[in-house]
């Protein structure tokens, strides 16, 4: 519903600034009249050299001379204040302005144009600096949609694709083994089924929909090494952790897929024989932090800030066909976002890959961290 029409913002200011030169004339008139014309007589003056004097004028004869100099004087205040009150509300305004137009670009739908006040630091450029923040956020996110739309699409597309090319292989082909084709089937419907679950977790943890209680975050790491044991086993992959009681408070379902992913990526994404991932919890400065690392090959460097991202397996890291649906520290990132937490990858010197998760500790105020 459009809002009615009311004066402008430099009206009113060029109002107000003639109102204060009008007040401030009439108060220097008034003390002109309090302190000096009061004390003039109002009859006539008759000095003591008689008719012959010099002619003094009374309190009337003032007034006479007096008011129609006032007068004119409050015009002008009137016309100056009028006039610079207009010219210094258009200079003060003209941030707010591109502001303005900036916003209305960006409610369009160009998210890359940018205010870019030029001057000093005060209200106005402090505010056009957040606004370009907001807008430079805002249009990140949207180019990380729109990624992550494409890459579901194509993800989802993919077991679809696979199970008609199956189909019509077996239509064309009645003799062909049923069972065959069926386990075929299966594995690509299982894949379909996991590729959808962690795109629900996902968006689940986005929205950050969910009950907070207090969680150690030691038990769930243990809880999930203990479940990955014989995946790891099958792998020759050892499995090593340590650390204290780190309390926090979170969703522990949510928590333990987000130990359970890294412990997952630490195995997939190691050696080929005779890999370790070391898992590790503790508390440090009002922070609980848990800490993955896994052995493999050298990353590069340029490489590690990427595997957050959706469907980002990072090439030639995954060995075997368990490299998952490329969801899995997308979800750690996510997770670790709707906790108020802080994410950090960094490659190891003898190859390999650490990731620390920073959670606030159970009884510290949390604040939200930039995504």
């Amino acid at each position: 519903m459009a809002r009615p029409r009311g004066p402008s913002v430099r009206l009113r200011l060029t109002l107000s600034y003639a109102g204060f030169l009008m007040v401030a004339g009439a108060l220097l008139l008034a003390v002109v009249w309090v302190f000096l014309l009061r004390y003039v007589p109002d009859a006539p003056i008759i000095t003591r050299g008689g008719l012959g004097s010099p002619f003094v004028p009374n309190r009337s004869d003032l007034l006479r001379a007096f008011g129609p100099k006032a007068a004119w004087a409050l015009v002008a205040l009137l016309v100056v204040g009028l006039l610079g009150g207009w010219v210094l509300a258009g200079r003060m305004l003209a941030p707010l302005t591109r502001i303005t137009d900036a916003t209305r670009q960006a409610a369009a739908g160009s998210l890359a144009h940018r205010v870019r006040l030029p001057g000093r630091q005060d209200e106005f450029r402090e505010l056009a600096d957040a606004f370009d923040d907001m807008l430079a956020r805002l249009e990140a996110q949207v180019a990380e949609q729109q990624r992550f739309a494409a890459n579901a699409s194509h993800e989802l597309r993919t077991p679809l694709a696979i199970t008609q090319a199956l189909l019509d292989v077996a239509r064309r082909d009645p003799g062909r083994d049923t069972e065959e084709l069926l386990a075929r089937l299966a594995d690509v419907n299982s894949r379909a089924i996991d590729l959808t679950e962690a795109l629900l977790l996902l968006s689940r943890a986005d929205r950050g929909s969910f009950a907070r209680e207090r969680v150690d975050l030691s038990l769930v790491a243990e809880d999930a090494v203990e479940t990955l044991l014989p995946f790891a086993d099958e792998r020759a992959v050892a499995l090593r952790v340590s650390g204290e009681a780190a309390p926090a408070v979170g969703s522990p379902a949510l928590l333990l897929q987000l130990a359970t992913n890294l412990v997952h990526n630490g195995i997939v994404h190691n050696l080929p024989s005779g890999g370790t991932v070391e898992v590790a919890t503790g508390v440090r400065a009002g922070e609980v932090v848990l800490t993955v690392e896994n052995s493999g090959e050298k990353l590069d460097p340029q490489l590690v800030p990427t595997l957050t991202e959706p469907f980002q397996r990072g090439a030639g890291r995954t060995r075997g066909d368990h490299g998952g649906v490329g969801l899995g520290l997308a979800i750690v990132r996510s997770i670790t976002a709707a906790h108020h937490g802080a994410l950090s990858l960094a490659a190891r010197p003898d190859g390999g890959l650490r990731v620390t998760v920073r959670l606030p500790a159970a009884g510290v105020v949390p604040a939200w961290p930039a995504r």
